[in-house]
């Protein structure tokens, strides 16, 4: 079995190239609007380059010679400048805008399909509450950055760029002057870029801790408030709260780093430019209109910075949170069809061969197992807690594939059918019922596409069919009635009625009933019991169970306990074993 756990990759130091390059598949089909947000953010930078210069030739062609014409001519023709620049900037964030919509939407429905393929054990390894974080949170980041930060960037550089050109060319040693501390900032820059993309991994890792730690505790805060242990729920929230506050901080520290520094080089940038500038303008090498485009160009080249600054530690942010999305998208399940074509003995529904299994990390849980179940008959397993029922239960389910050896399903490697195929075959009940929100009818033909398109009247005549009519009468409304997702507004013994139903009306090959009975009241066990004994006599039932009267008439009983699954004979000798297992095992 594969170890899906995802916390056990670490951020690995990647490029920015090679961090760009992942995002690439996210962007099909958005190559028309980001062409056409980029050209957007050239004009708005264009525009905006250009009205220094005017300023700067204003200055010298009409102030100073107190041609009040051209002033107003020039003043005009720049103020039309900035409106179409202010227009183009307004297309390019609609623009973007919708990209980083459709980004999300296709982000977010791809990881929730790869969560729709993924088997149980990935969900077994991982909090609800980070994956819940990573598909709210960590999709929410890159959002922001293909509708903000992805275009703005690139206007900021063609900002930059064009600043730099226009300071060289009018005067190349006074541009050297300006552009300088631009180059520091690079270097800096690329240096503390992995520490920047470290301390958002290790922030947003947190929060989805804190938010897993959110969920487990509202999930069982019955228990909580059953036991008076609110002070252990607040002690636990305060822990993960603490945690994540230290790396907010350090993410915080991290992602303004930058803008300080960058400030700094931009005030170095003005003074050497003022300085040089006027030295120049004494000796009558400079004019005072271009030392004001100097300075206007020193601004528009070094305020983008400033913004890249802040843009930078988006830039890593995103990263790292595609980090934590992409661990999830690359998985691949286990579990996966085979085309092998290895048959056992038709006559058995399920046999084991030599089938050993483990969980990641951890110690052998069953070692070389052969069982075979007939069509038709009852089987118990039972044994200590932890013994290996529930494992050998999801093996049958096939929620888990065994680490050596072979299950068969009706003669044929399990491993070779379809998940629709395999749920018809077999239905599994757990102890703990789980439900969907919406209505008793919604519950009981989940994945059942066979009743899907049919009435209520006309779904009523089908389970009155399978001699589960009275069932429906504990429901106020019957079909209708309102099922919420933690089954609050219904008793166990109602859920576990739904559940029963639901695996009923799909007329498995072999049920299992894993402690399915376990802690419903003797009445609702006792019709439970009733609907087993009314299934088609081919029906194989597999019950998992400690309460001995679940098993009396069991037509063979097996005993599971350190990896083994040995026949346990009769009732007596079963109820020995159960006794003593433990001090034996």
């Amino acid at each position: 079995m594969n170890n899906y756990d995802l916390h056990t990759s670490s951020i690995k130091k990647t490029s920015l190239a090679s961090s760009v390059k992942k995002f690439l598949p996210l962007l099909v089909g958005q190559r028309k609007y980001i062409t056409l947000g980029i050209v957007a953010a050239f004009l708005t930078s264009g525009l905006n380059l250009v009205a220094p210069i005017m300023i700067g030739h204003t200055v010298d062609n009409s102030i100073q010679k107190g041609d009040y014409n051209g002033v107003l001519t020039s003043s005009l023709i720049i103020l039309a400048i900035y409106i179409c620049a202010v227009i183009t900037s307004y297309f390019q964030t609609l623009i973007m805008g919708r990209v980083g919509q459709n980004v999300l939407f296709k982000l977010r429905n791809a990881i929730f399909n790869k969560l729709q393929e993924l088997p149980v054990a990935f969900f077994n390894q991982n909090k609800a509450g980070d994956l819940i974080s990573r598909i709210n949170n960590d999709t929410d980041k890159l959002n922001q950055f293909f509708s903000q930060s992805l275009v703005q960037f690139v206007a900021n550089t063609f900002s930059i760029l064009g600043a730099a050109i226009f300071l060289l060319t009018i005067n190349w040693g006074v541009g050297l002057v300006a552009v300088a501390p631009a180059i520091f900032l690079l270097i800096f820059t690329q240096s503390i870029s992995a520490w920047i993309k470290r301390k958002n991994a290790a922030s947003l890792k947190n929060v989805g801790g804190m938010s897993a730690e959110v969920s487990e505790s509202i999930d069982n805060f019955k228990v909580v408030v059953a036991f008076n242990r609110r002070d252990y729920f607040r002690e636990k929230f305060a822990e993960v709260n603490d945690a994540n506050y230290k790396t907010a901080i350090g993410a915080g520290i991290a992602n303004n780093t930058l803008t300080p520094t960058y400030g700094l080089a931009s005030n170095i940038a003005q003074i050497s430019v003022i300085s040089f500038g006027l030295s120049l303008i004494s000796s009558g090498n400079f004019s005072l209109g271009v030392l004001i485009s100097f300075l206007s160009y020193v601004g528009r080249m070094y305020d983008p910075l400033r913004q890249m600054a802040a843009l930078w530690a988006s830039f890593q942010t995103a990263f790292a949170s595609w980090d934590r999305i992409h661990s999830i998208l690359m998985l691949n399940s286990d579990l996966e069809i085979t085309t092998d074509v290895t048959s056992s003995s038709p006559n058995y529904v399920l046999e084991f061969k030599n089938v050993s299994f483990s969980y990641p990390n951890g110690k052998e849980v069953l070692h070389h197992i052969n069982l075979a179940f007939e069509r038709g008959k009852k089987y118990a397993l039972v044994g200590p807690t932890g013994g290996g029922k529930t494992t050998t239960a999801s093996l049958i389910a096939r929620l888990y594939d065994p680490t050596k050896g072979t299950v068969f399903l009706g003669g044929s490697d399990i491993r070779s059918y379809e998940a629709s195929v395999r749920a018809k075959k077999i239905g599994f009940i757990l102890q703990e019922p789980f439900l969907f929100t919406g209505t008793v009818r919604d519950n009981i033909i989940y994945g059942n596409e066979e009743y899907e398109k049919l009435s209520n009247d006309q779904l009523e005549k089908v389970i009155s069919e399978h001699g589960l009519e009275s069932l429906l009468t504990r429901f106020d409304g019957k079909l209708a009635a309102t099922v919420t997702a933690t089954g609050n507004a219904l008793s166990l013994g109602q859920k576990q009625l739904i559940a029963f139903i639901r695996a009923v009306l799909r007329c498995p090959e072999l049920i299992i009933l894993d402690e399915a009975t376990a802690n419903i009241d003797t009445v609702t066990e006792q019709i439970l019991e009733e609907i087993l004994k009314k299934l088609p006599k081919e029906t194989t039932l597999v019950v998992i169970a400690h309460r001995l009267n679940t098993i009396e008439n069991a037509d063979e009983i097996y005993f599971v306990n350190s990896g083994e699954v040995i026949q346990a004979g009769s009732m007596q000798h079963a109820v020995d074993m159960l006794l003593h297992g433990k001090r034996n095992s």
